[in-house]
């Protein structure tokens, strides 16, 4: 890693974790498992704090929903001590994808190529 990588990273956060962070997670820290993504989570000796280093981009929504509970003290225990029953009609998470080209854009929208004919406006002209 050269300097001005080190110089980001003690400084921003959307580079990955900072270099307090870091430091942080090697003294105190205690590792608690990863998600699916290869995001590791970690929480202290008293577990009165949690945290996420993200593998990667730095965008909650990567955060699988069990892990989330977790972080959020919804859950106890963390899901691989104890996880989730999951349901046959839920849908794998996959990250937010607003903002990106992958975003959904429903027929008719601007942001489509071609957007779908409407029938059902007519555009005012005036007399």
């Amino acid at each position: 890693m050269g300097i001005l990588n080190t110089l980001l990273r003690g400084v921003t956060w959307w580079h990955g974790q900072t270099l307090n962070t870091q430091l942080f997670t090697w003294r105190k820290g205690k590792k608690v498992g990863e998600d699916t993504q290869g995001n590791v989570f970690y929480h202290n000796a008293d577990d009165s704090k949690r945290w996420v280093i993200f593998n990667g981009e730095v965008e909650a929504s990567r955060i699988d929903p069990d892990w989330h509970g977790w972080l959020h003290r919804t859950f106890k225990e963390p899901p691989t001590s104890k996880p989730l029953a999951h349901k046959p009609w839920e849908k794998p998470h996959h990250e937010n994808l607003t903002g990106t080209a992958m975003a959904y854009a429903p027929a008719g929208s601007l942001r489509m190529a071609k957007p779908a004919d409407r029938a059902d406006y007519e555009a005012w002209s005036p007399e």
